[in-house]
């Protein structure tokens, strides 16, 4: 496994894995780099995040059938102009299966399903971990969970095919970005409004910020670029291009915010940027398809999810070169760090 100077350094967190396939997740020490336990969810598990108390897991579950990527020649053309209510695979679902599957940390075991809407994908928490902030692809909408009352208390049109969503680092908003059309719209968590609205190209699949809540960094997945987006203006101020072939996915941010890092999908890296004047950096090489991205609390492990290797590659950010691969259930998609430590 690891030695015992990388153990010493990765210890006190665990890795969470959504596998998408085989309907589980993968927990992974991070002082070993073993796999402890398996936790069955339900059907395709993809978003992840834990509660702010580190005592809960969230895992968004579907029951809507797995499709292929779409055409890598697309260069930022809209993934799909149709309502897809009226697509077959929508016919197909089995709208049961949806929800949020609630994971007890201490005792390792699924507890409940929280309703989410239809086809639940990505989501976040509120500041407090007392909401859940969801978006429903097959609906052009995002739904807001009440967790204690386990019930949606509001439903929010947006655009098409939402899917990434992360909440602002003062609470006071959370971003939902729409693959379809490349809407970005900003909605206000006390009036659930929407508060601002813009638009990318090609396919964003996700949001992250820098530290002090200025700067959105949206990746427009088709066209192979990472937006920088002003949130006070709500402007696009400046975009970056990943390498050739990148086609990048998640983003995360170094707890200093000195550093991004862009997972690329078939581009099978992770793109390493500035976070100041947002250059490139590096481009790590880690397994088939990385998706879903996370950074360890002390800054020094990057774990990104490859779905079609069915591993987990373990980066040491110091470096920038991947130093294990972890196999973990069928398709990984989300990753989430939580800690064991105080």
């Amino acid at each position: 496994m690891v030695s015992g100077a990388a153990a010493a350094a990765a210890a006190g967190y665990q890795i969470y894995v959504t596998n998408e396939r085989s309907g589980d997740l993968s927990v992974i020490d991070g002082a070993t780099n073993d796999v402890i336990a398996t936790i069955p969810v339900g059907k395709r598990p993809r978003g992840i995040h834990v509660s702010p108390d580190g005592k809960t897991i969230y895992v968004a579950v579907s029951g809507s059938p797995i499709s292929g990527p779409p055409d890598p020649s697309a260069k930022g053309k809209p993934a799909s102009t149709k309502n897809q209510a009226d697509d077959d695979d929508v016919a197909a679902a089995d709208k049961a299966a949806d929800g949020i599957a609630v994971v007890d940390v201490a005792g390792k075991k699924f507890i409940r399903k929280l309703d989410a809407g239809s086809d639940p994908e990505e989501f976040d928490l509120s500041k407090n971990g007392s909401q859940i902030y969801n978006s429903n692809e097959d609906t052009k909408s995002a739904t807001v969970i009440n967790i204690a009352a386990r019930k949606i208390e509001h439903v929010i049109p947006v655009g098409q095919e939402p899917e990434g969503v992360t909440t602002t680092p003062d609470g006071k908003f959370f971003y939902v970005t729409c693959e379809a059309l490349g809407d970005v719209y900003v909605i206000d968590t006390a009036s659930y409004n929407i508060a601002g609205h813009l638009n990318v190209l090609g396919r964003p699949r996700s949001v992250a910020f820098m530290p002090d809540g200025k700067i959105a960094l949206v990746p427009s997945e088709s066209v192979g670029q990472l937006n920088i987006i002003d949130t006070a203006t709500y402007q696009v101020v400046k975009t970056v291009d990943s390498p050739v072939g990148s086609r990048p996915m998640r983003v995360r941010v170094a707890p200093d915010g000195n550093k991004i890092y862009v997972s690329n999908g078939r581009g099978g890296t992770i793109s390493v940027f500035d976070g100041h004047g947002y250059a490139l950096l590096d481009t790590i090489h880690v397994g088939t398809r990385p998706w879903g991205i996370a950074i360890s609390p002390d800054g020094k492990r990057l774990y990104s999810a490859n779905g079609p290797s069915n591993d987990v590659s373990v980066v040491d950010l110091t470096t920038d070169k991947e130093i294990a691969r972890v196999k973990a259930g069928s398709s990984p998609w989300g990753v989430v760090i939580v800690p064991t430590t105080p």
